[in-house]
């Protein structure tokens, strides 16, 4: 495998404690770098008076990882800016949410602009350069400007918008061709995946053939669909963990004989989290022999707070699940226990296993690793029931899921019902088929698929 360097707008390198404290992809780029002798370079997180291009050169447990402070303003136009008020509403379908300023996209290039001068001196002639999401668009062309001629891959983590809602987007052409410096990019879903060309071929008179070449004048790439998997093998071993034991333990007395629902979402508009919460309220009002029997825990790390839409969120989901919980709870029994923090990944496996259901309904994710790591921690005699939105990434691959329509609060109500009625076998027979799919496609699969199609292609001359 050629030497491999990964770049995104934040560095995780790992911490040598394992899947509890550490994401799914993290964990999988960290593997992938150390058997490369890679570098995972981007963003250190931290702020400076003035940007002077100084790379913090650090080696974690095998990984080395190259980090750059950026400026107060880089941050407030970069990434609170264009990449969180612009490009995340917009490519989650909510461009009534979406900002428009031309500071922010003056950042937004600045800083990509700075992040290929600073990484440049670190590529070696036969590197593979693999750039993750949203944040770097530009990156691959800024590069090219430089005369790197590597073979260097893009892959989205989020949704691509559709044709019409892209153009909202001021310098959306240009934005769109910048894509076309990369010689693979990747989309989680054949669905976004299928958007992009339809922007390309409508916008740009492009093409693309059999082999998912996508072809505008002179210039080409390579799309694949490529949907991320979890590490399932150790998210599994993370499920019976001690703390993962002792977490389920702690959640089945609080429980009290009562059926556990559970959401895991950051607290984002994008989540659904308020039409969860109103689809359970539906759910309680049509069945009252549920009263006392089930309730809802959602776990909702706060994040972006200085975006006034997260914090408008935050404020309707602390009034819905007030209202929701004056209007059902008894001395007793509180149907909602909503909580504004994380938690270690070897303790949401035991929370997930715990739990008789997993209710997901994003109303629009790029995939959602959520769902799958909920699946991973079941018991197999005994699993819990997914229930998903239909318009996660995940939904393509999750087809045995209960698949809902996240706007319906009746859908999500019908859909709590079903799961807590399911026998036994249904619940298994599903089970089975969700957890084969996340074997077979797990991240190291989702890794491997993409630097494999990267490495296909020939590389520049330089």
């Amino acid at each position: 495998m050629s030497r491999l360097i990964v770049v995104s707008n934040r560095v995780q390198p790992p911490t040598g404690e394992g899947a509890g404290n550490q994401g799914g992809l993290a964990v999988a780029l960290s593997a992938a770098l150390r058997e490369s002798s890679g570098i995972w370079f981007g963003w250190s997180g931290e702020t400076t008076d003035q940007f002077t291009g100084h790379i913090n050169l650090q080696r974690n447990f095998g990984v080395t990882s190259a980090t750059v402070d950026l400026e107060e303003q880089d941050v407030d136009e970069y990434y609170n800016g264009y990449a969180n008020r612009t490009l995340w509403p917009l490519f989650h379908y909510r461009m009534d949410l979406a900002e428009f300023e031309s500071g922010f996209a003056g950042g937004y290039e600045r800083v990509n602009t700075r992040f290929a001068e600073t990484l440049e001196p670190l590529i070696e002639a036969d590197d593979l350069v693999w750039v993750h999401d949203y944040h770097l668009f530009p990156l691959g062309e800024r590069l090219r400007d430089r005369g790197i001629a590597n073979r260097i891959g893009f892959f989205l983590h989020i949704p691509w918008p559709p044709h019409g809602l892209l153009l909202s987007l001021p310098n959306h052409r240009e934005l769109v061709e910048t894509l076309f410096a990369y010689d693979v990019v990747g989309f989680q879903t054949q669905a976004w995946l299928q958007n992009f060309v339809d922007y390309v071929t409508h916008e740009m008179d492009g093409s693309v053939d059999e082999n998912g070449v996508v072809t505008v004048g002179d210039r080409s790439l390579v799309a694949i669909a490529c949907p991320i998997g979890i590490d399932t093998s150790e998210f599994v071993e993370s499920a019976q963990s001690s703390a993962a034991r002792y977490t389920r333990y702690r959640m089945g007395q609080s429980a009290n004989g009562r059926d556990l629902i559970v959401g895991v979402d950051r607290l984002d508009y994008s989540k659904g989290l308020e039409e969860r919460f109103l689809g359970y309220e539906r759910f309680l009002g049509m069945n009252e022999s549920y009263h006392g029997e089930v309730f809802l825990l959602q776990i909702a790390p706060p994040s972006r707070g200085d975006v006034q839409s997260y914090q408008e969120i935050r404020a309707s989901l602390d009034a819905l699940s007030g209202r929701i919980n004056g209007a059902f709870a008894d001395i007793e029994w509180v149907p909602i226990r909503y909580v504004n923090r994380g938690y270690a990944r070897d303790r949401l496996a035991g929370i997930y296993r715990a739990a008789r259901i997993g209710l997901v309904t994003p109303l629009r994710d790029g995939m959602n690793l959520v769902a799958k790591e909920y699946v991973a921690a079941q018991d197999p005699e005994d699993p819990g029931v997914l229930i998903l939105s239909r318009f996660a990434g995940a939904a393509e691959q999750l087809t045995d899921a209960v698949l809902i329509n996240p706007y319906s609060p009746e859908d999500i109500a019908e859909a709590i019902k079903l799961a807590l009625e399911m026998p036994l076998e249904e619940r298994i027979d599903r089970w089975q088929k969700l957890m084969g799919n996340i074997i077979a496609e797990d991240v190291v699969w989702w890794r491997k698929r993409f630097t494999d199609a990267l490495e296909r292609v020939p590389q520049m001359a330089g």
